[in-house]
This record gives structure tokens, sequence and C-alpha cells, in this order.
């Protein structure tokens, strides 16, 4: 008698070699933490931390590989040994010939943006990044958001929401000029929308558009990997492509990309810029002397050089970027068994709560995602990142704040790093915030620094600071 075959599960591509202890702390000392934060993730100290959602930037677990390439770095100020390595691996994989090391990816964000960018350029884009659109804003340019609508929809379904809108982009061409575009900016995955791909069809028809108008095309392809595991999942014809195939491939459509290494390329500390331009490449290797350390070390060690270069080989695994996706569409999906709102399709480095459906009690000036970051945190531990009106910042124009439709709670996987048990303690502390979400009181911003204040903003409950200032007026 034939029997049915039983499902097998599958399990991450790696045996845990080294661990480090995670403290539990009660309800009461993370309240206490998180009002002496000023109710801002980023301020708690890690000591105060249970499971750490907050980002995926230099927060991975390197493999035995990367470290012991770390013990043959090379630390000659000039013409390190693991220079050479790095950049051999960059044209390997990449596909650009020119190549300029920086300590992290800003660092490549800064000296692309003093090298394109004039005073009253515009800068198209599949969404902004909070550091990237500010770099842009500091050489006098101006970001324009060319993603599609859905992009801005966390419920709506559509497999590529990192897409350029093609109609939306030909019209900043035609208002402007193309002389006034200093270059088009793609992000793959695309974050603030929620982790989101574009495909490689659309890819195509941006670089037409581009080379039509004469307009460059960079890539900001800090999660490159994880969008190419997309189009290899969801894109006709790309199935049978391996994942260092469907990334050169999207890389040959540019004329040049920066790269935050500590995402994809599993490190924890380092950056990239690359190109084909031989001019730009010029600039940069200049530039990059003042700002960051010699062109063939800019900002790093030998030795992170090194983690670097292996860590680009380890990227393109399939077995690795499969875990690392799988991993994260998991918290996803039994998220959902909750009810609990997020951003659709599962994106691939994060789970993006929706905020405003979550405490639609709320009201916007009250910042729901800042107020939910917290609740979860108080509630376990587990920390998290608003991704809303606060990282969005306010009008240079008018100084109000801008209030995007999305207003999001980024849960951020490190790679290699947590087992499913501890998905399984985050999904339960979001599952009740969510379940108790009446009870969710909104926060009033009591400190606000210049640039990119998401990082250092402090806040205060919207009761506790009506009574301070009721206590005020009759001390008055």
């Amino acid at each position: 008698m034939a029997t049915k075959p039983i499902k097998r599960s599958w399990a991450e591509p790696f045996k845990i070699k080294v661990v480090e202890p995670l403290v539990e702390t009660t309800r009461r000392h993370r309240e206490k933490a998180i009002r002496a934060a000023g109710y801002n993730t980023f301020l708690l100290a890690s000591r105060d931390v249970y499971i750490d959602l907050l980002t995926d930037s230099g927060t991975n677990a390197m493999s035995d590989r990367q470290w012991a390439g770390m013990m043959v770095g090379d630390e000659a100020y000039a013409g390190s040994e693991n220079f050479y390595h790095l950049e051999a691996n960059v044209a390997r994989f990449y596909g650009m010939p020119f190549f300029v090391p920086t300590h992290q990816g800003r660092a490549a964000e800064h000296l692309i943006s003093r090298i394109l960018i004039k005073p009253g350029d515009y800068i198209p884009g599949n969404m902004y990044f909070t550091t990237t659109r500010l770099h842009q804003e500091l050489a006098g340019g101006t970001f324009v958001d060319v993603s599609i609508d859905a992009a801005h929809e966390p419920a709506n379904p559509h497999p590529f929401k990192g897409n350029v809108d093609l109609d939306k982009l030909a019209a900043l061409i035609r208002k402007v000029g193309a002389k006034k575009i200093a270059y088009v900016s793609m992000a793959g995955t695309v974050n603030m929308a929620g982790g989101q791909p574009f495909s490689m069809e659309n890819l195509r028809q941006v670089a037409a558009l581009c080379q039509k108008h004469g307009i460059r095309l960079w890539f900001d392809a800090t999660r490159a990997c994880e969008n190419a595991f997309f189009i290899q999942e969801r894109e006709a014809g790309w199935g049978r492509h391996s994942i260092a195939g469907i990334l050169h491939t999207m890389c040959a459509y540019f004329d040049g990309l920066w790269v935050s290494a500590k995402k994809d390329l599993m490190v924890n500390i380092g950056g990239i810029l690359a190109t084909r331009d031989r001019e730009v490449f010029e600039k940069a290797r200049n530039l990059v002397v003042v700002y960051e350390g010699l062109h063939t070390y800019g900002g790093l060690a030998g030795r992170d050089m090194e983690a670097m270069a292996i860590g680009m080989e380890e990227m393109v695994a399939y077995e690795n970027i499969r875990a690392r996706v799988k991993q994260v569409e998991y918290c996803g999906r039994q998220l959902e068994k909750y009810g609990v709102p997020i951003v659709q399709p599962i994106g691939g480095h994060a789970v993006f709560l929706d905020a405003q459906a979550m405490l639609p009690h709320l009201p916007r000036e009250q910042f729901p995602a800042q107020t939910l970051a917290a609740a979860i945190y108080a509630d376990s531990g587990v920390r998290s990142m608003e991704r809303g009106a606060v990282s969005s910042g306010r009008d240079p124009r008018t100084g109000k704040n801008i209030y995007p439709r999305l207003e999001l709670v980024r849960l951020t996987f490190p790679r290699r790093v947590y087992t499913q048990a501890h998905i399984d303690v985050t999904v339960e502390s979001v599952a009740n915030v969510h379940a108790n979400r009446e009870r969710v009181r909104g926060l009033k911003m009591t400190y606000e620094p210049q640039y990119l204040r998401f990082f250092q903003a402090r806040f205060e409950p919207v009761a506790a600071m009506r009574k301070r200032r009721a206590a005020t007026a009759r001390a008055r």
C-alpha cells in the first residue's frame, strides 16, 4: 500500500558554533528603561534588550570563514592585499570595474551626492531612504518619489512594489528637463516600502528610458540579493537562474552602485562605491581620501575588507538567502494568524507592522509607529524600529511634519542570528500588544535634532505631558 509522502521541513543551512547570552528583564525594568530612553528604541542600551530587531545593519553573525579571514588582515596603510581581494569580488559579483571602499553605506551616498548633484538638481527614485535623501538634499538636490502607487498601500499584494512608475518618471523629465536630473536612483529591495523588490522587466524599462534621455541610473544595492531572490521566485523566466546570475544581470543595467556591506555581505562594518564610469571613479577615489582614508582602505581595516570579500561569496549562496527570507516570511505568517496588520507581501529583511491600522485611535501627530515600537519593547524587551512620520522628518520649505501614507514599525531580522523560538516570542509579544491596543497611548516629541531625527529624538506620553503642563500652570 502506497503511503503519502511526508512533507519535509527546512532548516537553517548552518549550525551554531559560538553563543552570546541573552538576559530577560521584568516589565518594570523595561518601562523604566524606555522612559529613560525618551521612548525611542534607538536610545535603549543593548543590555536592556532581549531580542534585538532594530536593524540588520552590522548586526549579522559572521561565518567561520569570515572570522578566519580577519586573521589574515593586511593592515598596510597603502595597497592592502585584502583590498585587491575585495576589488576582484566587486568585479566578479557586481560586474563593476571600478571600486572605492568606504566605512559604511552612507559614506558612499555622501561621495556620490557630492560628485553627481548640483544645486537645483532632482533625483527621482523608487521611494526615499533616510540617509540617502539627506545626502541628496545637503548637496542641493531634491528627491522625487516615482515609485508605483501600490508601494504606498500596505495591504496591496503587488509582487513588485519596488517598481518605478514609468509615467511619473517621464513626467518629471518633461517638467524639469533631463539635464536637471542628476541621476535616477533605484533601491532593491525598497526598505521604506516594506522590503519590497523591483522586477527585472521594470528595471529594463527604466534603463531604456534613462538611456534615451542621457540620464545616469544608479543602484542602492544594499539588499540586492534579496531582490534577486524575489525575482527568482516571482518573475516569469527567472526561476532557473542563480542568485549570482540575477544579481549580475541587474547590475549590468546601472552606471554605478553603492552598498552598505553591513547587510547582504553579513559584516559588522563596511561600504562600497562601484561604477563603470571612469570619470566618476576618479572623483570618488580623490574624495574618499578627504573623508574616509586612502582609496585602498577607505576607513576600513584590512581585516574588515577580507570579511567583506568572503561575505560577498556567501551572500549569493541560494541556501543562505533562502533561509534569510523564509525566516522573515515565517514571522509574518505567524502574525497574520493573530490578525496583526502587516505590509503585504512580506518583505525580504523585515516584517513591517501597519501601525496606523493597529492603533487607529491615535492621531498622526501622536506618532503611532513610534508609540507602537515603544509598547512592544515594554511588553517583552523586543526592540523594533519606527518607519513613519518620525523617520520622514519635516518639509524643508514649510517646516511641518511630513505624514507619509506608510506609518510602519519594522521588525528587522539580522542574518544568521535568531532561531524560530525567538520569532515565536516576538510574534506573541506583538500579538499581545495588538490584543490590548486600546490601552496604548500616543507620544509627543520633546526633543528633535536637526538631521535624521528618528535616531536621537525623545518623546513623552501625551497624558504625562498634559499632567506636567497642568502642574506647571498651577505652580505659576
